[in-house]
């Protein structure tokens, strides 16, 4: 270690235990996910299907005690992030004091990295009632359906949004694959291994693998016979522009080398190498595949319209209907016997709901959509780092970038951003995913002629039989 420098972080926190860090930050991330969205009031159990016999939560439980179900579904995440951070913690700290930061040890207690590591997939398949089994069953069923689910499967939201989660995590795959042959025998954890012949590609089939689940899970709901448009095609056609970034980027190997016999081995330190045509090649690739996403994240996941053109905007807004309400601590989503819907009958702009807005059909903010359940300062901001994290991840996809800095925290920090992106995007793909699902269950067309917006929440007023508002209510037998 040269004395100017400070201490590597593959001597202070070696690979191994950033793919645990990164890991165990997806836990948490998805257990705030799950917490965030139970106190918004959103109905995420109905999206997520969490009710359904597929999953452990029963399935004739009340919809009253929806607000219950979605606690029990985010507190034993907790509680299993808990375990999980706790031992990785145990284990990183044991090697920091048994190295004392001194690289000539770093690769003499690299069996301590194996060994946390050994534990956490030995925990994971554990057959026995520990360690929350329940929420490892769920994770590793979810994980083979979208492996290994026939054509003929009907393809659940919350497998899409497992899947798409797991894109998050590609780089992250393949670091699993250099930290394995870092830890076997001959490896070292102050370098990544030499990438050499067809080695070199594996790490990126690795990295394309979950872009793989999701294009499959695309055709699939193509095929289905319930389906009339092109939008999965679509769909799948983003997943599939993220493989000549990865793919392009493991052949930067040859640009390299070619450079090499003309300016030099210095060559290799450099970033850019515009002058040759396949790094050209990679880098429309990966503007293509970021502004795509981006464009797709905005008009399809969240429902938003901003990048529509604006035929299809008034093609696709939701109608002026009345709606049952979005949020869990009403029950008419799922099923109660009461729906209570409320509606303005005099012009105003907006109303405000809990968590949230409905605006009137022609006045809601620009880009956006007539239902928001959150904040409406939120959407513009998630829209803009969705839009700068977008752009890093294609770079972070980018394995050619990695042999560089390796060692540095950049490459870290931006695996971390691409988690924290991820994070935000599931709060508002979920609550897309609520508003569509509340306008094709609604049983309500309308209320009067032209009403101008609705309340998603009954409304707390001393005189409910005003002039000015109209009640309406459906009772099942």
């Amino acid at each position: 270690m040269d004395s100017g420098d400070a201490v590597p972080l593959s001597t202070s926190f070696p690979l191994p235990f950033r793919v645990l860090f990164l890991i165990g930050l997806g836990i948490l991330g998805w257990a705030t996910n799950l917490h965030g969205l139970h106190l918004l009031g959103i109905d995420a159990v109905s999206a997520l299907e969490l009710h359904s016999g597929r999953t452990f939560l029963p399935t004739n439980s009340p919809s009253s005690r929806v607000s219950w179900s979605l606690r029990a579904s985010y507190m034993p995440v907790y509680r299993l992030f808990a375990g999980y951070a706790t031992w990785c913690f145990a284990g990183w700290s044991l090697f920091r004091l048994t190295t004392h930061s001194n690289t000539m040890l770093v690769d003499a207690f690299k069996y301590i990295p194996a060994l946390s590591s050994f534990g956490v997939i030995t925990t994971l398949i554990c057959p026995f009632e520990l360690c929350q089994k329940r929420e490892r069953d769920l994770f590793l069923q979810s994980a083979a359906r979208c492996l290994f689910s026939s054509v003929d499967s009907p393809v659940y939201f919350s497998d899409v949004l497992f899947a798409d989660v797991f894109t998050s995590f590609a780089k992250v795959l393949g670091d699993v694959w250099l930290s394995l042959c870092m830890l076997l025998p001959g490896g070292s954890l102050l370098s990544p291994p030499p990438l050499d012949g067809l080695s070199q590609w594996i790490l990126p089939t690795l990295m394309s693998l979950p872009y793989i689940i999701r294009f499959r899970q695309c055709l699939i709901e193509h095929r289905s016979p319930t389906n009339t448009s092109k939008r999965p095609l679509l769909n799948a056609l983003k997943y599939a522009s993220s493989f000549p970034v990865i793919f392009l980027s493991a052949a930067q190997r040859i640009v390299v080398l070619e450079l090499a016999e003309v300016k030099g081995e210095l060559v290799a330190r450099e970033p850019w190498h515009g002058e040759h045509p396949l790094f050209r090649l990679w880098l429309l690739a990966a503007v293509v595949n970021s502004l795509y996403s981006f464009w797709w994240d905005l008009t399809n996941d969240w429902g938003l319209n901003l990048l529509k053109p604006r035929s299809a905007e008034s093609r696709n807004n939701p109608r002026p209907l009345v709606l049952p309400s979005l949020h869990s601590k009403t029950s008419s989503i799922t099923g109660s016997s009461n729906a209570h819907i409320v509606t303005q009958s005099h012009t105003s702009s907006s109303h405000q709901v809990l968590g949230g807005t409905i605006y009137s059909h022609q006045s809601y903010p620009y880009g956006l959509r007539p239902v928001l359940l959150y904040p409406l300062l939120v959407y513009p901001l998630v829209m803009f780092f969705n839009l700068v994290l977008r752009m890093t991840w294609s770079i972070k996809l980018s394995s050619h970038l990695h042999s560089q800095s390796e060692g540095s925290a950049l490459i870290l920090w931006l695996e971390v951003a691409e988690v924290l992106r991820r994070w935000m995007w599931v709060f508002i793909r979920v609550e897309w995913e609520v508003v569509k699902n509340a306008q094709h269950k609604s049983p309500i067309t309308s209320i009067r002629a032209a009403p101008e917006e609705v309340e998603l929440m009954p409304s707390h007023r001393s005189d409910p039989m005003d002039d000015d508002w109209v009640v309406a209510s459906e009772r099942s037998g």
